[in-house]
């Protein structure tokens, strides 16, 4: 694609899991807009992983924006932290798993 935002909206309508890895502005814009989409319910929740949660607690305090009262505490359940990808699969099967 040659406009970013057609490839992002792309990416997420066709999406079945996101699995998100320690990266910069790019990685954080296309997080942050799927947890939104899910968050307001403007598309069907997906498995979103975290790789890494010593990575993004250290770059985003989630426990702060509950405290400001800006997400709630619910909306930090959109997403899993997990560290191997046995245990990114497992999520994702779950996930699944619990819809049929």
């Amino acid at each position: 694609f040659h406009y970013f935002a057609l490839r992002k909206m792309h990416f997420l309508l066709h999406a079945r899991a996101l699995a998100a890895f320690p990266g910069g502005f790019g990685t954080f814009d296309e997080l942050f807009e799927l947890l939104t989409l899910i968050q307001t319910g403007k598309i069907a929740p997906i498995p979103v992983l975290l790789y890494g949660r010593e990575f993004w607690n250290r770059v985003v305090n989630f426990d702060a924006l509950v405290e400001e009262g800006v997400v709630s505490a619910k909306d930090l359940s959109i997403f899993t932290f997990v560290e191997t990808a046995q245990e990114g699969w497992d999520v994702v099967q779950d996930f699944y798993r619990d819809r049929d």
